[in-house]
């Protein structure tokens, strides 16, 4: 049990991504925790994890060790889990990850109703955009649009079932630099660009009557996603180019006149986002309420 025990205290501090972070969320102390670690690494022969003052991280061998640990840990949450049945209302830890533009326009008025229904579900949210096993990850389920979405992952659609991105600029700027008319004048315009953690900066892509273009524009600003949408909003908002964001997060701009919508011909419609999660029989009784949350008020 010891042994044991010193595992659960090393994936707590990985999942965490640090002592201080996992002493809060569980019962031990930073120091219990790096003293379980420590008998850990001590026994196996082998260090697991990279520590500096400012961050933790593991080793190669401890995401090997990580990453062979997921599957049983998950059994036996499991296992644990079934104790949920007895209750007249399901309780524990639901871990999402989620993508940034998700975690702003669809999940807060979701994760409102669902919290107030189950007061004793306590709910973390990962935001992140690229791909992610999302039980090597340390989460329950994810939110992604379907072209990322997981394969061998049950999918259940939420939010709205049509979005699309709007193209954008504050009225100086187009009086100034002109209206484009084609997608492709875009490339004569400065424009507002995001770039993904893998490096990835996805093209701008419009279509017409079936036709599709796909423009890679420049410009003087290039964002992560997230919380620097702000960033990229306000910069267009202030007459320093083109934006092309989600329709929910420009709208209340455009309502108040402080951006002009272009090109709104040529916009895209896609689908909206999915909770998928893996298809095992017993599900953990938090993730179980949310997905009947989401079937009953997600859509």
């Amino acid at each position: 049990m010891a042994e044991i025990n010193d595992l659960m205290a090393f994936v707590a501090v990985v999942r965490a991504g640090g002592f201080r972070d996992a002493a809060r969320a569980g019962e031990l102390s930073a120091s219990g925790l790096s003293a379980a670690v420590r008998r850990l690494e001590t026994k196996l022969g082998v260090r697991l994890l990279n520590r500096t003052t400012r961050s933790v991280a593991p080793t190669e061998a401890g995401q090997h060790l990580i990453e062979r640990l997921a599957p049983a840990l998950s059994e036996m949450e499991a296992a644990l889990d079934v104790l949920n049945g007895f209750r007249d209302k399901p309780s524990g830890t639901l871990r999402l990850n989620v993508p940034a533009g998700v975690s702003r326009t669809v999940l807060p008025a979701l994760m409102t109703g669902f919290m107030r229904e189950y007061p004793q579900i306590r709910v973390e949210v990962i935001v992140e955009d690229s791909f992610v096993d999302v039980l090597s990850a340390g989460c329950d389920a994810g939110i992604r649009y379907d072209e990322r979405l997981e394969q061998d992952m049950i999918a259940v659609p939420l939010g709205p079932r049509v979005e699309r991105f709007v193209t954008a600029a504050a009225p100086a700027y187009l009086d100034a630099h002109g209206r484009p008319e084609h997608p492709r004048d875009l490339l004569a315009h400065s424009c507002l660009r995001v770039r993904f953690a893998s490096g990835a900066m996805p093209l701008w892509e419009f279509e017409r009557d079936g036709e599709v273009v796909r423009v890679d524009p420049t410009g003087p600003l290039i964002v992560s996603p997230g919380g620097a949408f702000d960033l990229k909003i306000q910069a267009a908002i202030s007459g320093l180019g083109v934006v092309y964001l989600y329709e929910d997060l420009l709208q209340p701009y455009i309502d108040s006149g402080a951006l002009e919508p272009i090109l709104a011909e040529w916009r895209q419609d896609f689908s909206g986002p999915f909770l998928y999660y893996p298809g095992r029989k017993q599900l953990p009784a938090p993730l179980r309420a949310f997905v009947d949350f989401v079937k009953a008020n997600g859509a």
